[in-house]
C-alpha cells in the first residue's frame, strides 16, 4: 500500500486524513485521494471518527463482514492502477465499461472482484500477481 505495510499505520493514515479534512486542514495529494474514496464511503465514515473503537477490530469474511480499510484501499489500488494504466490495458477496458454505465464507482465495484480474486490467487500460490489473468477477468465483466 502507498502508505505503509502494517495495518495500523495504514489504518492511522485513514483516521489522519479524515481528522484533517473534518478540520478543514489542507491535504497533501494522496491524501487527497483517501479523502476523496472515504466521501465516497459514509456507510465507513464513522468507523474514521472513532479510531479507539475500529483500529484493533478484525473483519472476518466468513461473517459476512467487508473490511472497510480493505474496501477503500482496493478504490485507491484501482484509481491508481487506471492512471498508470498499469497492467496495461486496463485504462482502455475501465473507460469501456463506464462508457457503458456512466457510474465510475459502480465501475470499480466490478473491477474490485477481479483485482482481489488476483491477490487472493497470487497470496495463495506464493506467485506474483497474474496480470494477464486479470485483464481476462476484467474482460469478462465487460461482457
Amino acid at each position: 500500500m502507498l502508505f505503509g505495510q502494517d495495518r495500523d499505520q495504514i489504518r492511522h493514515f485513514y483516521y489522519d486524513v479524515w481528522r484533517k479534512h473534518q478540520a478543514g486542514e489542507p491535504l497533501e495529494p494522496l491524501e487527497t485521494v483517501v479523502r476523496d474514496v472515504i466521501l465516497d464511503h459514509p456507510e465507513y465514515q464513522h468507523l474514521l471518527g472513532d479510531p479507539e473503537r475500529s483500529l484493533q477490530r478484525e473483519y472476518l469474511p466468513d461473517g459476512g463482514e467487508t473490511n472497510p480499510f480493505l474496501h477503500m484501499g482496493l478504490h485507491i489500488a484501482i484509481q491508481e492502477q487506471i492512471g498508470t494504466d498499469r497492467p496495461p490495458g486496463i485504462r482502455h477496458l475501465y473507460r469501456r465499461l463506464l462508457a457503458r454505465t456512466g457510474d465510475a464507482h459502480e465501475v470499480e465495484h466490478r473491477i474490485m472482484d477481479c483485482l482481489a480474486e488476483m491477490i487472493w490467487r497470487a497470496q495463495r500460490d506464493g506467485s506474483a500477481p497474474d496480470e494477464t489473468g486479470y485483464l481476462q477477468c476484467l474482460r469478462r465483466v465487460l461482457g
